[in-house]
Parts: structure tokens; C-alpha cells; sequence
């Protein structure tokens, strides 16, 4: 199964806003996990061109922040602004991660 979420935006969400909230979703999970269990299992890629997110939801910690972002997406932006799909290419990260560094 495909462990990765694809987070898609609308025009006119500004997507470092997008990305400050993706910090504030991570900041939140290390409240639950700990700050060294995200910094190791936490993998995402901003890609501001294609206005997207990816998150490896393969882990504990990953999906607790897909979810914890979801929702703060939806409270910030409104949930019309986005969508979360699987992309079809279970290696979409890894592919991703060639072309531009992937944080952790």
C-alpha cells in the first residue's frame, strides 16, 4: 500500500504559510512523539512550483502529522482549499528526493 500523502492547493493559498503550518503540525507531534523520534522519522518535500506537499505517512510519526497538518489546513485555509490524495507511484518521495533534498 502507499504510505504517501499528496497535498494539492488552490491558487492564492500562499504556500509558505502552507509550509509554516506543516512546521506547526510537526511541532505538535513532537509533543506527542518526541522531538527525536520526528526528527528521524519525519520525511515531507515542499514543492512550491506544483503548489503541493508530500508526507511519508510509512511511520508512526508521519502519519500523526498528516493528520495533524490536515486539520490545521482545514482550520486555516478551509477545506475547499486543498486536497490529500495517494499518488499512484508509491515512489514518488524517493523520486521527489532526487530532484530537491527531502527534510527530515
Amino acid at each position: 500500500m502507499n504510505r504517501i500523502l499528496l497535498f494539492r492547493f488552490r491558487p492564492g493559498v500562499p504556500i509558505r504559510d502552507v509550509e509554516e503550518t506543516l512546521h506547526l503540525a510537526m511541532f505538535a507531534v513532537e509533543g506527542l512523539a518526541g522531538r527525536v523520534r520526528v526528527g528521524l522519522d519525519a520525511n515531507y518535500l515542499v514543492d512550491e512550483p506544483s503548489r503541493s506537499v508530500l508526507i511519508d505517512e510509512g511511520s508512526f510519526v508521519g502519519w500523526l502529522i498528516a493528520r495533524v497538518f490536515a486539520a490545521l489546513l482545514a482550520r486555516e485555509f478551509g477545506e475547499p482549499s486543498f486536497t490529500a490524495t495517494r499518488p499512484r507511484d508509491p515512489h514518488v518521495l524517493t523520486t521527489a528526493s532526487q530532484r530537491e533534498e527531502v527534510c527530515a
